[in-house]
C-alpha cells in the first residue's frame, strides 16, 4: 500500500501525489472519456455533458466530506477543536503529537490540540470521505442541472448508471493504496497487512492487539478491493449487457442503484475502521436500503411512463 503515489521536489519543496485523489482523478478522466463519446452518439451536447460531469464531481467531493463529518463518528471532534480543543482527544503517541504541535498527556496517554481550528472539517486532504454523501450531493444537483437544460432525463439517468459504477471501483483502488477503508481481521490466505500507521494499525493499537500503531497491522480483509471487483464487474453488465438491451429510459440506472446498494449492504458486514453505526447497522447499511427501495419505486414509475408512452403511440397509429 502507497499512500503517496508519487514524491517529487519542486522548487525545493517537497510535493507529492496522494493515492486516492489520484486514482480518483484516473476514473473520472475515463468516465468523462466514455461520456463524451456516449453524447455524440445520442446527439447531446458534449461539452455541456463536460460541464455537467464536471460539477457532479465537485457536489460529489462536497457531499462526500459533509456525511463523513455528520456520520462517521467524528462530528464533536470537529466542534470541539473550533470551540473547545481541550475536548478533544488525539490517540497518537507522543512522537506524533510533537510532530502535530499537541500538547502531550502523559497521564492519560493522549495528545490534545493547542490551537482551535473551526476549519478543520472542511481539510480535505486530511479526514475522510463518505461515498454515499456525495451520490447525494450530486444527485440533488443533477436534477437541477438537468431541469435548467431541458436534457433527456432518462437517458442521462442511464449514462449515470454505469459511470458512477465505474468510478467507484477506481476510487476503492485508491482507498486501497491509501489504507482507508479496510476489513475486519482475517486469516484467508487473500488478507493483507496494511503499513505502520495506517487506519488498521491504529485500530489495532487501540483495541490493544498491537503494542504500537508504528507497526504492520493485522492481517484484514481487503474490503477496498472487493468492492472494486465488484464495481468494475457491475459497470461491465450495465454498460456491455444491460444498455444495448434496456426496455426503457432509466432502467440501468435502478439496476446501478439497486446493484451498488447490495454490494455496499453485504460487504459493510467485513469492514472495521470508524464509519458510524445506527443500531445493528452501519450509517451506509441504512442508506443502501434507502437506495434499494427508491431504485425499486423509480423502476416501476419509469417502466409505467415507458409503457403509457408505447400504448399513446400504439394507439395513434391505429387511429392514423
Amino acid at each position: 500500500m502507497k499512500p503517496r503515489l508519487l514524491e517529487l521536489e519542486i522548487l525545493g519543496q517537497q510535493a507529492y501525489l496522494p493515492s486516492y485523489f489520484t486514482m480518483v482523478a484516473v476514473g473520472f478522466v475515463l468516465a468523462t472519456i466514455m461520456i463524451r463519446r456516449w453524447a455524440r452518439f445520442h446527439g447531446i451536447d458534449h461539452r455541456l455533458m463536460v460541464d455537467f460531469v464536471i460539477w457532479m464531481a465537485l457536489w460529489g467531493v462536497v457531499g462526500a466530506r459533509i456525511l463523513h463529518v455528520l456520520a462517521d463518528g467524528h462530528f464533536w471532534d470537529y466542534v470541539n477543536v473550533c470551540i473547545d480543543p481541550s475536548k478533544v482527544e488525539w490517540r497518537v503517541d507522543e512522537r506524533e503529537c510533537a510532530a502535530l504541535g499537541g500538547v502531550w498527556n502523559a497521564t492519560a496517554g493522549l495528545c490534545n490540540p493547542v490551537k482551535s481550528n473551526c476549519l478543520a472539517w472542511a481539510d480535505l486532504f486530511h479526514g475522510g470521505f463518505a461515498y454515499y454523501g456525495g451520490l447525494i450531493a450530486a444527485g440533488l444537483f443533477s436534477i437541477w442541472f438537468i431541469r435548467r437544460h431541458r436534457l433527456p432525463a432518462g437517458k442521462i439517468l442511464d449514462m449515470s448508471g454505469w459511470a458512477l459504477t465505474l468510478g467507484v471501483a477506481w476510487g476503492r483502488i485508491g482507498c486501497f493504496l491509501a489504507s482507508c477503508c479496510f476489513g475486519a481481521r482475517s486469516q484467508a490466505a487473500w488478507a493483507v497487512v496494511f503499513p505502520p500507521g495506517s487506519a488498521a494499525s491504529r485500530h489495532h493499537w487501540d483495541e490493544g492487539l498491537l503494542q504500537t500503531y508504528r507497526r504492520e497491522s493485522l492481517y484484514v480483509h481487503p474490503t477496498q478491493l472487493y468492492e472494486a471487483a465488484g464495481a468494475l464487474l457491475l459497470a461491465a453488465f450495465l454498460y456491455f449487457v444491460l444498455r444495448p438491451r434496456k426496455r426503457f429510459d432509466g432502467q440501468v440506472f435502478a439496476v446501478a442503484m439497486a446493484g451498488y446498494a447490495a454490494l455496499r449492504f453485504t460487504l459493510e458486514f467485513l469492514r472495521e475502521d470508524e464509519r458510524g453505526q445506527f443500531g445493528p447497522l452501519s450509517t451506509s447499511q441504512w442508506i443502501a436500503v434507502a437506495i434499494a427501495v427508491f431504485s425499486v419505486l423509480l423502476w416501476r414509475r419509469m417502466s409505467t411512463r415507458a409503457r403509457r408512452a408505447m400504448t399513446t403511440a400504439a394507439l395513434g397509429k391505429t387511429e392514423g
